[in-house]
């Protein structure tokens, strides 16, 4: 199937935690056309049920790649890729790359076999994870923890908002004050909004811990399967659609242009 250049790429994530898998994409495709869309009127997933997920996820992926017409959408959230995933891919006729807590590279660095799981409180409660642990880190102890506030703080931060240090520490101390917590050496990024406050995180850190996260990973699975793909001679400003636009939207501006989305849209 011939893929026309203009086709964009399409991020979903309930926020601007999507940015976070954005960044590496673009440094390898750096003339993908762009559709960034945040369901600011679900927002946050976290807290929500796995029914409500669910049912909210595959309709308004549905609706965009009505819209848009992506060549390949990307679920750049944890919670709802954890979810959603299989039931999106069967509605939609295009590839589709979900997010994966990155468990496998925190268990081949992690000297201490102690790492941690620093997600939403949705996703570190999902067999899914069980599974990954299981499979990678048989011989570790794998700490997990949800902070629904860490989430606010990166959208706090994308704001351009002051940030609350003692939000960064409180995560943290979520794994460290769990057994086996004082030997914790890595900690897996499970929501795509916490790279975004990765030096928060770092700052917070009671004693030297590494952090990671998938989007490395993604950004090479979309690039292959792209590879062969025409695309724009040059860049093109990207787009950033919200579920609902209000003020809080509007403050994310400067950032989201950061990003090379100049221009602002509503589902």
């Amino acid at each position: 199937m011939t893929v026309a250049p203009e086709a964009p790429l399409l991020f979903f994530d309930s926020g601007v935690g999507g940015l976070s898998i954005l960044a590496p994409v673009r440094n390898i495709l750096p003339t993908a056309p762009i559709i960034y869309a945040a369901d600011s009127a679900g927002f946050p997933y976290g807290t929500k049920s796995e029914a409500e997920i669910a049912a909210r996820v595959p309709a308004l992926l549905g609706r965009l790649v009505e819209r848009y017409r992506p060549r390949l959408a990307v679920i750049a959230c944890n919670t709802a890729s954890t979810i959603a995933l299989a039931a999106v891919r069967a509605a939609l006729d295009i590839p589709v790359v979900g997010t994966v807590p990155a468990i496998k590279p925190a268990a081949l660095l992690s000297k201490s076999r102690v790492f941690g799981v620093l997600g939403t409180d949705a996703t570190v409660r999902q067999p899914y994870v069980d599974r990954l642990a299981a499979e990678h880190g048989a011989d570790c102890t794998v700490l997990r923890h949800g902070s629904a506030a860490l989430v606010q703080l990166a959208e706090t931060k994308l704001r351009g908002e002051p940030l609350d240090p003692q939000v960064a520490r409180a995560a943290l101390a979520g794994l460290t004050s769990q057994p086996g917590g004082e030997r914790m050496d890595m900690v897996v990024l499970a929501c795509t909004h916490f790279p975004l406050v990765e030096a928060e995180l770092a700052a917070a850190a009671p004693h030297p811990m590494g952090f990671v996260h998938g989007g490395d990973g993604i950004a090479r699975r979309i690039a292959f399967l792209t590879q062969g793909q025409s695309w724009p001679a040059a860049p093109t400003p990207g787009t950033a659609v919200f579920t609902r636009l209000d003020d809080q939207q509007q403050r994310l501006r400067p950032a989201l242009a950061r990003y090379g989305l100049d221009q602002i849209d509503q589902l």
